[in-house]
């Protein structure tokens, strides 16, 4: 795998899928590098050197999978592109299994912790537990920082071969700025690389590495590994603190002990489940001078099960070059599934987000039957969707989301629920089928098991899977999931280790960052933008606060007449369509508590006062699944609610539309708004069980914690 942070050329044989890939990295380095949220096409031709009918063609077809948004010619990332990076997070074990030392750690020192991956030369963070202060200290799940500005990058590198330690110099020349590496500030000039060395052979003696405020002036870290049976380094733990707070020195003192004493059951956690028993028996918290080096060789061979003989031997597939044709069929050289450059493109036209049935089927959703092996999803959504979907990439991509452990015809174990986008599935049976899933999915560990073998070489508990089981959970043929995967290895997307797959911290370079930092109302917004296009009234998201409901996000409509609310405004519960399914949404006797405390005004001469009367209102929301409030907060005010559920079926919010009374009756606002409002839940349910499949939501108002 090459160390530098710039892609390989994108024109080999499955063109399609190299080239989805391409402007997913493009879209993502717009968005770290410059803050942009949406880009235009003549962007990503400029960024990928594509030509625009290709470009036109890869936006449509990942918008019709739902990785990509729309709106005009202003191109986005979508949340469910992060359960391309949930596949990595779920198939490397990592957040399940240290997430909890590193939320142990940071309540007990006070302090920011981080879980990081080696990367080729760069750090790769998976975990991070934020200490909440004025002056935050945080990196984002996905971000990459070069080895030679961040304590786990020495640690790392002292299990660098000489082949590893040219390619990083190699970068240095390129790059000597670090400007690819948009998590960290630029270099004013260029560093001696003389100074990470001495650090590298300074850590590889004590076990542990410090990072003075290398990435940036004020910020000061201590790193120490964790190691995999073979004495090989997984990850580091990373603690990060404030000049304000700690110097170099006394942070390394205050955190080196409890570092020191957490690694051995972290490394247990680590090990494969027959070997854990025996591991956590025999682990004994070390002396901070015991973190060095367990005494294996640092080439020591990587993990896995490289034998072959029997069934699975056609299984092993050495990485080089990938042989595209005929999809299915034998290799030909240089065969692509989309025309030549010039050929008319249809272009990213306006679609229903997400994409309709035969985009899921390509995917590989839970709108998706079970497939047999042959039984390929991406062709016959390309016979619905025309010569402007790109089946090969649909292909790949649907093979790098396997390798996160899902298994056929399922719930994905990584991300969130797997769900009809777009328009369809408006009904009440669409969202309990979004809640179900979702609650399914929330054990992201749990999903994992399916075709995966042995312990892989990053200590984690996937150990990849079989180009067999690749192609039953994709339904794809051997021969095309086989090509599809040693694409993804030459890109450095996935690796090969004898018979087995497994994808790579690569994969987070795929808008996982920018991705991981939104909050609630952020990944709601655009499905409410949507939904008010669809009905052309305005929408509102609350949350339950006290006795109130309080507006999180709102997306209003351009009418002469309209409801005029801000975010942050409150209004009480009882009176509101919105408090009522909230209010719906809690165990019994929380509602029976919170209804005993209420005393109702008459705001309106519609208002219900009465408390009995009030409980059963409330009760039949519930059973509903949807509130009507008509005139009872204000007169000419009728509002109709739905609850929104995080990925453990709890209701942690509420969608409303707002309309006014003399527009129909309430029954008609009911028949005419209710499918499009349930749909957006369900939509706005999967973005959210996907957004924390692995870890809590980013920034902003969070949720059901």
């Amino acid at each position: 795998m090459s160390f530098s942070p710039v892609p390989p050329p994108v024109n080999g044989p499955v063109g399609p899928l190299e080239r989805g890939l391409a402007v997913l990295r493009e879209l993502t380095r717009l968005a770290a590098h410059e803050g942009r949220t949406t880009v235009r096409p003549g962007d990503l031709v400029r960024g990928t050197g594509l030509a625009r009918s290709v470009v036109d063609r890869v936006v449509g077809t990942l918008e019709q999978l739902g990785y990509v948004t729309l709106d005009g010619r202003d191109i986005g990332l979508a949340v469910r592109l992060m359960e391309l990076g949930n596949a990595y997070l779920a198939a490397s074990g990592l957040p399940a299994a240290l997430g909890p030392f590193a939320e142990r750690l940071a309540d007990g020192l006070d302090e920011s912790v981080s879980v990081a991956v080696p990367d080729g030369g760069g750090v790769r963070f998976v975990v991070q537990v934020t200490r909440r202060r004025t002056m935050s200290l945080a990196f984002r799940i996905g971000d990459l920082l070069p080895a030679e500005r961040c304590s786990p990058g020495a640690l790392f590198a002292a299990e660098w071969s000489g082949a590893d330690w040219a390619a990083w110099r190699a970068r240095r020349v390129e790059d000597p700025l670090d400007t690819a590496f948009p998590a960290v500030p630029p270099r004013h000039r260029p560093a001696c690389g003389e100074d990470f060395e001495a650090r590298v052979k300074e850590a590889a003696r004590d076990g542990w590495a410090l990072d003075d405020q290398l990435i940036e002036p004020g910020l000061v870290a201590v790193s120490v590994p964790v190691r995999d049976a073979s004495g090989r380094i997984v990850c580091a733990v990373n603690v990060v603190s404030h000049t304000s707070r700690h110097d170099v020195d006394s942070l390394r003192a205050a955190v080196l002990g409890p570092l020191g004493a957490e690694v051995p059951a972290m490394e247990a956690a680590l090990a494969p489940p027959r070997r854990r028993l025996a591991a956590s028996a025999a682990s004994v918290p070390r002396a901070v001078g015991a973190l060095g080096p367990s005494g294996s060789s640092p080439s020591a061979p990587r993990g896995g099960d490289g034998g072959g003989g029997g069934a699975d031997a056609a299984d092993t597939t050495p990485p080089g070059p990938a042989a595209g044709g005929a999809e299915g069929g034998p290799p030909v050289a240089g065969a692509h599934t989309e025309p030549a450059p010039g050929a008319p493109s249809p272009g990213p036209s306006a679609r229903a987000p997400g994409g309709g049935p035969a985009a899921e089927r390509a995917r590989g959703g839970a709108g998706a039957a079970p497939m047999a092996v042959g039984g390929d999803p991406a062709r016959m959504a390309k016979r619905e969707l025309g010569a402007g979907f790109l089946q090969s990439l649909a292909r790949g991509l649907a093979v790098l989301r396997a390798l996160g452990g899902a298994a056929p015809g399922g719930p994905q174990g990584t991300g969130g629920p797997q769900v009809p986008g777009g328009a369809q599935g408006t009904g009440q049976g669409e969202a309990r089928a979004v809640e179900d899933a979702a609650r399914g999915a929330s054990g992201a560990a749990g999903g994992m098991t399916y075709g995966l073998v042995g312990a892989g070489p990053g200590g984690g508990r996937g150990g990849g899977m079989t180009l067999s089981a690749v192609a039953e959970a994709t339904g794809l043929a051997r021969a095309t999931a086989r090509r599809s995967l040693l694409t993804l290895v030459e890109l450095g997307y996935a690796e090969a280790d004898g018979r087995t797959f497994r994808p790579l911290p690569r994969v987070l370079e795929l808008g996982y960052a920018p991705l991981a930092e939104l909050g609630f109302a952020d990944i709601a917004q655009p499905h409410m933008r949507e939904l008010v296009r669809t009905v052309h009234e305005s929408a509102s998201l609350a949350v339950l606060d006290g006795g109130d409901i309080r507006y999180i996000a709102r997306v209003p409509t351009v009418r002469i007449m309209s409801v005029n609310i801000t975010i942050g405004t409150r209004f009480p519960a009882y009176a509101t369509s919105m408090g009522r399914v909230l209010l719906a949404g809690l165990d019994a006797d929380a509602r029976a508590a919170h209804l005993a405390g209420v005393r109702p005004e008459p705001l309106t001469r519609h208002t219900v006062t009465d408390a009995a009367e009030l409980a059963r209102v409330v009760e039949r929301a519930a059973a509903d699944g949807h509130a009507l409030v008509d005139q009872e907060l204000e007169e000419g005010l009728r509002s109709l609610a739905v609850p929104v559920r995080d990925a453990r079926g709890r209701v942690v919010a509420a969608l409303n539309v707002a309309t006014h009374a003399g527009r129909g009756t309430a029954e008609s606002a009911r028949a005419e708004l209710l499918p499009a409002l349930r749909a957006t839940a369900a939509r706005i349910e999967a973005d959210l069980a996907t957004a924390s499949a692995q870890h809590a939501l980013g920034a902003g108002e969070r949720v059901g914690a």
